[in-house]
């Protein structure tokens, strides 16, 4: 793993942040996307390798683009990306705004969109490449309250299936990461902390997928869901 160039969106908190903890004490040289510099930053003073920080928005098109050239111009080559980038609004259907609509499927899903559009071609040109998409449990199955982020969910899982149909016949390999709710502040605000308490570890889930996202001979993980073990306290 040392050398190679592992790109993650939403690296500023949640499980972006320990990916990119995870891959840069592997000896990798990690490229962290997020929409605010102070977060990227925070993070990248604890990495122990190399790195570069790009404040952008993945849901527009022409800033993911410019960060991915960047990298390329910087580096020479991208060997793994992955969409970790997400938001949520809670809500029955009928009352969720109009905004929270939008940047749902604006981020979650259109950003991925953008984000794969971006690194596609770099990787086709070498027919080698791995991209990963965390989906969540919810592009699974529809929950209560979460009825447009289950869509944008959904709409990945659709559009990492159909990729993969696409490179079949490629050495590019693409994964879909599906997990229960994590231990982040990606639910402040919406959970008691009591129950953020009981949510998973980021820091285990990272572990767990650069393990099935690792390259080996023969082998291709297509998919892997994680859920929660509440069990007894």
């Amino acid at each position: 793993m040392e050398q190679q160039t592992v790109v993650v969106t939403g690296a500023g908190s949640g499980l972006g942040a320990a990916l990119v903890r995870k891959y840069s004490e592997k000896g990798a040289h990690v490229c962290l996307i997020g929409r605010t510099e102070d977060k990227l930053q925070t993070v990248a003073a604890s990495l122990v390798g190399s790195w570069d920080c790009f404040e952008a928005d993945i849901s527009q098109v022409a800033q993911i683009r410019n960060v991915i050239q960047s990298i390329l111009d910087r580096r020479g080559r991208i060997d793994v990306l992955i969409n970790s980038a997400g938001v949520i609004a809670l809500g029955a259907a009928q009352e969720l705004m109009e905004s929270s609509v939008h940047e749902m499927i604006d981020t979650n899903l259109k950003g991925t969109i953008f984000t794969s559009q971006a690194v596609l071609p770099h990787f086709k040109e070498r027919n080698q490449g791995i991209l990963v998409n965390i989906i969540s449990t919810a592009g699974q199955e529809g929950k209560a309250g979460e009825s447009v982020y289950c869509a944008s969910k959904f709409g990945v899982r659709g559009f990492t299936e159909s990729l993969q149909v696409e490179l079949k016949d490629t050495d590019i390999r693409v994964m879909a990461a599906y997990m229960g709710g994590m231990n982040t502040e990606f639910w402040d605000g919406i959970f008691p902390a009591e129950k953020t308490a009981r949510l998973m570890d980021p820091r285990d889930i990272a572990d767990l997928l650069i393990n099935n996202i690792e390259s080996r001979p023969n082998l291709s993980v297509t998919s892997v869901t994680i859920k929660n073990h509440m069990g007894k306290k």
